[in-house]
């Protein structure tokens, strides 16, 4: 079964999660929460859903990432984010997508609208039915990846 892991740290990115009724597993924030451990073993395909953060602020989602087989069961991301920042708009999930090769899914503003939830939805439906044998491919957004840098501080652990 697909899965769903997400990161904040303002609370954005919870409340659409709770928006989407979904199950999701929160990636703890190690520099924020006292005995946080963002290594998290997700042993089944996910998708994972990212606010637009600073390099500087995302080491518990590399932690996780870098983490046992995380890297590799990465079906693809969700980027958040303020479209008012332009380029800098879904950056983290931006980035991830070019430094790890993984599709982006979905991108929505903020905490999202009832649109986004609907799309969202949809989306984890379709990876299901995929990982099912069910459908082919996941429908993919592309949005512009011009104009970012890598995540300066990604961590190439475990290969």
């Amino acid at each position: 079964m697909v899965k769903i892991a997400f990161y904040t740290i303002t609370g954005q990115t919870q409340r659409f999660i709770n928006k989407t009724g979904l199950d999701a597993h929160r990636i703890e924030d190690a520099h924020r929460i006292e005995d946080a451990h963002p290594q998290y073993q997700m042993n089944d395909k996910y998708i994972l859903i990212l606010p637009s953060y600073q390099d500087f602020m995302m080491d518990s989602v590399v932690d996780f990432l870098t983490y046992k087989d995380n890297k590799e069961n990465l079906l693809g991301l969700i980027g958040c984010g303020n479209r008012n920042f332009n380029d800098l708009f879904a950056q983290t999930a931006k980035k991830i997508s070019v430094t790890l090769h993984v599709p982006i899914l979905y991108l929505l503003e903020l905490s999202g609208n009832s649109t986004d939830v609907k799309n969202v939805r949809q989306i984890v439906k379709e990876a299901r039915k995929k990982e099912r044998g069910a459908q082919k491919d996941l429908p993919v957004q592309n949005p512009s990846l011009s104009n970012i840098s890598f995540l300066s501080d990604f961590r190439q652990k475990n290969e």
